[in-house]
């Protein structure tokens, strides 16, 4: 498995965007917690939370193609393929195919989540994720123009850790909050 720290330069090399960047430290700090809150390997989960946009300035964010570069290069690195699969499987469209078990699931939802928690932000005065709570991320869930290109039923595949969305927000939300001087929330 490749270190953090050969992650985070494989981020950097990959993804420009500052923006992106976050989404990427975000996605990890939402997949640790999960880890921890679902028995799994944190480390693992962590790095495919980091990794799993890697292609996406490469591939000018065309879904049909995103993480297939990504994959390419992933195997280069001799990262797990467990890993590498979550990671392809969080964009179902360049795959054909459907995400199944936990660890897809997870990714999926997590890395969606983090866009709907940011615009909860977004509209406090302070823009800060201290502000916001989970009942108002849940509550956001509900308004289909906030925040619309977020895919609401994407975030619900939750279920399939069993996990409610309300725990789900919750879990997200203080991962996110614990990074957040990180991210610039």
């Amino acid at each position: 498995m490749i270190s953090r720290e050969d992650a985070v330069v494989l981020l950097n090399r990959y993804i420009q965007n500052e923006r992106m960047r976050n989404h990427c430290y975000a996605t990890e700090a939402v997949m640790r917690a999960l880890a921890r809150r679902l028995g799994e390997d944190e480390e693992k989960w962590g790095i495919a939370g980091l990794l799993h946009d890697l292609d996406i300035e490469l591939v000018d964010g065309d879904l049909k193609v995103h993480t297939v570069e990504t994959e390419k290069v992933l195997r280069d690195k001799g990262i797990d393929a467990d890993v590498i699969d979550a990671i392809k499987m969080h964009n179902e469209e360049a795959w054909r195919a459907k995400r199944n078990g936990v660890f897809h699931h997870a990714l999926a939802a997590g890395e969606t989540i983090t866009g709907l928690i940011v615009a909860a932000a977004l509209v406090y005065p302070d823009k800060r994720l201290a502000s916001v709570k989970a009942k108002s991320v849940t509550k956001r869930m509900k308004e289909k123009a906030f925040a619309a290109s977020v895919n609401r039923d994407t975030i619900m595949e939750c279920k399939y850790l069993g996990l409610t969305l309300d725990e789900f927000a919750d879990i997200c939300l203080n991962a996110m909050k614990e990074i957040s001087d990180r991210i610039g929330l």
